[in-house]
């Protein structure tokens, strides 16, 4: 394996985990009531990589599943990025 594969395996564990565990600590803080994670930043964390994570702790912790931005923004990132790496993998 090459050292960049390497690396951004490592990114995609981390930002992944990341984008998992915000979900969880927004809904602890949520039901606290305490200080909150702003959307913007849980939308860049899933931008940057993190937007399976984001996605399985939405469904884990049952976290913005109502909020027609995440239930349809969060799937959309995915794509994209998806898009994008096929695009990147065959050359076009």
């Amino acid at each position: 394996m090459k050292i960049s594969t390497l690396i951004i395996l490592i990114w995609l564990a981390g930002v992944n985990l990341t984008a998992f565990l915000m979900m969880d600590m927004d809904k602890k803080r949520a039901k606290a009531k305490k200080r909150r994670i702003p959307e913007k930043t849980l939308f860049v964390t899933a931008i940057l990589g993190g937007s399976i994570g984001a996605m399985l702790g939405m469904w884990t912790f049952r976290h913005k599943t109502k909020h027609r931005t995440f239930l349809y923004g969060m799937p959309v990132i995915l794509l994209l990025q998806l898009l994008i790496v096929w695009v990147a993998v065959r050359g076009i």
